[in-house]
């Protein structure tokens, strides 16, 4: 899907010193809050930024977002430990 944004040059300016690439800064702040609010996966977050998860894990730990995790996903990380230890 494309997405289109109106901003005002001036802002845009503001928002990309140094000629930054504005694109990227977008969908990697939207990455951000998708995972933030729970509406995107870390997978998800990888896919749309095009990174592996581990680069997309090091990419919001760099930015001091916390891995998401949830009890369903430390049982899951229990048992393969109880299976790789047994």
């Amino acid at each position: 899907m494309e997405v289109r944004l109106r901003i005002p040059d001036d802002i845009a300016a503001q928002l990309q010193p140094n000629g930054g690439d504005l694109e990227r800064r977008t969908l990697e702040a939207l990455a951000i809050e998708g995972y933030r609010s729970e509406e995107l996966s870390l997978g998800q977050v990888a896919e749309m930024l095009d990174l592996s998860v581990d680069e997309a894990d090091g990419f919001l730990k760099k930015r001091g977002i916390p891995l998401l995790s949830t009890i369903d996903d430390f049982d899951h990380d229990q048992r393969v430990l109880e299976d790789l230890l047994a």
